[in-house]
Parts: structure tokens; sequence; C-alpha cells
């Protein structure tokens, strides 16, 4: 089986009592390999949902009676050629549910035996969001939803994905070939999900846990929990290893001590927790930085100069030159519902970009975030890569162009959000959307002249610090 997967995520989930506004948030770079993967901004409007659905990659046909009638309207982020299937990364439907799909994780050998990943058929990552987002009222909608569906059709691979609405937020991982586990995120907490299995602490049969009808009785027969009490999944499920060390693990010890200070410990800990509580309310601006952070003021930031050589190349960062697309889905308490959908989006490597936070009960997105597959000025996911590649040449020149240039992006685009609020409040139906859409093209002009206007910073810092020179003063 071709697995054109986007295996290497970072996932961020905070509840409405951790969030600086009260909103529930779901956030996770979407990131790839070698190969550059563009991604769009798109709205599917209910009459373009498929009637009939087949995998490119596993060719899995799913049943007509599971493509449901009526489906909403919903945002999505998916790759922009379509060649690999649709890939819709995440997005908010009409009733302002959110979705992010997926999170790949890690096994072990344990499960494997007994449950394998299929080797023919089943559904991924390509598939999640176009099976899922357009058939959610709830974000546990999600979770009963995915879970059907694993156990239906199966997988392929190890994955976690989010759901989110007003209220609350789910976080689901599946295991083996048909099994899934799921935990109702505390509205208190935040939790940093990068490639390992996640989920530790687990309690069958209590409020805010739920899995497939067979799971503990899997686990009991085949003797799966090393554990003498209680059932952690990770532990049960996921892995430890090397790999986990330098991959993954160092990942979230930098968030945890980015909210938490005192939490100390070493980057290749295996046992960080998942529900973890910030030492302060947790802005957008938060998210976005730990989304874009490479180990800044540690011996392992390659930008930095603290660290040997060995040091910078040890462990793999949240930003990084394979993010292609990096969203933070908020659904907000603080204003009427039918604006209270916001996805915040940004495209290419997140050390050189800015979010801009897209209204989605829209039906159409701005032309410079519907990417074209080619090389392409015109679209902001080619501009941000081009901008990322000219500042990874000399970032201590270059970085703080890149902290101005956001700030200034970011604060634009506040202000448009807050005057529309305002105004939206005073419309309805296709007049509101007319209004969202106007706004969205204002602030994805903004930031897209701002990123045009940073590379011409950039070239005019960079002129005199080439190497190919020659100045008679010299």
């Amino acid at each position: 089986m071709n697995l054109m997967k986007q295996t290497e995520c970072t996932t961020i989930l905070v509840g409405k009592n951790a969030s600086l506004d009260g909103s529930t948030i779901i956030a996770r770079s979407e990131d790839g390999g070698r190969n550059i993967i563009p991604e769009k901004f798109e709205v599917v409007m209910p009459d373009k949902q498929p009637k009939h659905y087949q995998s490119v990659i596993s060719h899995q046909k799913i049943d007509d009676d599971d493509l449901l009638d009526n489906p909403l309207r919903y945002t999505g982020a998916p790759e922009a050629s379509g060649d690999n299937g649709v890939w819709g990364a995440a997005g908010i439907n009409s009733e302002n549910v959110a979705m992010t799909a997926t999170e790949t994780i890690t096994t072990n050998p344990r499960i494997q035996g007994i449950d394998p990943l299929l080797t023919k058929g089943g559904i991924g990552e390509e598939d999640f969001v176009t099976l899922t987002l357009p058939y959610l009222h709830s974000a546990l909608d999600g979770v009963k939803r995915v879970g059907y569906l694993l156990e239906k059709y199966g997988t392929y691979e190890m994955n976690g994905m989010a759901f989110a609405d007003k209220n609350e937020i789910w976080y689901l991982e599946s295991i083996g070939g048909h099994h899934w586990i799921a935990r109702r995120i505390p509205d208190d907490a935040y939790v940093v999900a990068p490639n390992r299995l996640n989920i530790d602490e687990f309690h069958f049969d209590s409020d805010g846990f739920m899995s497939d009808q067979n799971l503990k009785e899997l686990i009991d027969e085949y003797h799966l929990n090393p554990d003498p009490d209680g059932y952690n999944m990770r532990h049960i499920f996921g892995s430890s290893t090397i790999k986990d060390a330098h991959y993954n693990n160092p990942r979230a010890w930098y968030v945890h001590n980015f909210f938490n200070p005192e939490f100390g410990g070493k980057p290749g800990d295996q046992n960080q927790p998942f529900i973890c509580h910030a030492n302060r309310k947790i802005s957008i601006e938060d998210i976005k930085w730990v989304e874009s952070s490479h180990y800044q003021d540690t011996p392992y930031d390659a930008y930095g100069d603290q660290g040997t050589p060995a040091q910078k190349k040890t462990f793999r960062p949240i930003g990084i030159n394979r993010n292609f697309e990096t969203h933070i889905l908020q659904i907000r308490n603080d204003v009427p519902a039918k604006f209270a959908g916001v996805q915040w989006l940004a495209f290419g490597p997140n050390t050189f970009n800015s979010m801009v936070p897209f209204y989605t009960n829209v039906t159409t997105t701005p032309a410079s975030f519907q990417t074209t597959p080619k090389f392409n000025l015109n679209k902001i996911f080619w501009l941000n890569k081009l901008a990322a590649q000219l500042g990874d040449t000399n970032f201590r020149v270059y970085g703080e162009l890149e902290t101005d240039f956001e700030q200034k992006s970011l604060a634009q685009c506040h202000k448009i959000q807050h005057d529309t609020d305002k105004r939206a409040t005073n419309f309805a139906g296709k007049d509101l959307q007319k209004e969202l859409e106007a706004a969205n093209q204002k602030m994805a002009d903004q930031v897209y002249d701002n990123t045009v206007e940073l590379l011409g910073n950039m070239v005019d810092e960079g002129h005199g610090l080439m190497t190919l020179k020659y100045d008679l003063l010299d």
C-alpha cells in the first residue's frame, strides 16, 4: 500500500477554562516528509460532499448508507493537488463543531500481533475529515462516528484526532487495526500530543472516557497491562523507544516547560503527562509560538548559540521546514454562535509565517489561500515557503524581521476581527456570510501584503551579507 502520509504533526488542545477568552481550542501543525505538499483552504458545500466514496490510497469503498443524508457545510485544509485523496486535515462545520485529523502516533508489536494494521483496505488520514466532519453536531458525535468507522472498516495506520464544540474537547486514538480509545479533555487543562500514543491514565466505564466495547477484555485476555494497578494506555499500546526520546518526547517537554517553567525534567523523558495545567490562561499567540518553536534558549536550538553542532541536531523541533499547514480551531463562547467559529490558518514553516483568523460561516475562501500545486507567488503558501527558506540562511539577521512582521500581522487581524464582530451582530443569513467573507478577504490581503514586505526587508538586509561580493572598501 502506497502511503502518502503527513507523519510529523504536533497537536495542542486547550479547554475552555484554560484559554484566555473561554474558547475551546484544538490546534495542529500538519507536517510532511522530504517532498513539499502544498495545502489549500476551502469550503465544502453540502452538494459537494460525495454521495459515493472510495479511498485513493487503500481503495476502500465506503457503503453509501454510511454517507449520511443532509451533510453540513464545512471548511477544510486539504492537499492542493488531490492526487493522493482529499486529506481534509481540519475544519469547522456549520454547527460550530471542529475536527483535526490526524496526529500520526506510535504502537507496539504486542497489539500488532493481536489486531494488526490492515495491509489491504481500511481508512486513514486521507479519509477521516471527509467521512466525519460534515455529519457532526457535537464533539462527542465525532468520537462515536470515528469509532464506528474504525470498527467497521479498520485502518492501516495509527492516528490521533480531536473534536471540539463550544463546551468540550475530545481526543481519540486508534489502536491496532480496529480498536480505539478517547478521552474528554478537562475544561481547565491543556494537552500537547506529538507523534506517539499519548493517552495515559484511562478509566473504563467512567465519564470522560470511551473505547470500543471489547477493549478491556482484549487487554486482560492477552495480558497487555504491565502496571500492577489501573490502566495506562501509553504503557499498554504505545512505545517507549530511543526514537521517542529524540523525536517525540522533547517536543512535549519543551511545551510543558513553556506553560509551566517549574516542570523541569529531561527532554527524552518517556512518562510526561497527557493532561496538564498551565500557570496562566493560554492565548492564540501562545499556541502559535509553541507551534513555531525550535528549542529557543536551550542548547538544542538549531539557530541558537548555546549548543554544540551535535546538540543542535539531537532533537526534532516543532517548528520545522516540513510544516506545510498549521491550524488553530477556535469555538468562541463570548460572541453569538453565528460567527463563533474561527479557523486560524498559516501555511509553510511556522518560523516565517503568520496566522490568519478566518471566520468559518462562509461559502468561499480568499484566492491567495486557494493554493496551486505548482510554485506560484500569488499564493500565500508559496510565498511563505520562499520567506522561510531565505530566512533560514541567516536566522540571526532575519529572525527579528519575522518577529516584527508577525506582531504587525496579528495586531491588524485582531483589529479587523474586533471590528467585524461588532458589525456582524446586525447581520444574518447570506448578508452575514458576505460580511464575514469580506473580513476574511481583508485579513488575507493584509497578511499577503505584509509577507511581501517582509521579503523585501529580508532582501534589503541580506544584500550586504552575500558571499559573492567584492567591495573596493573591503
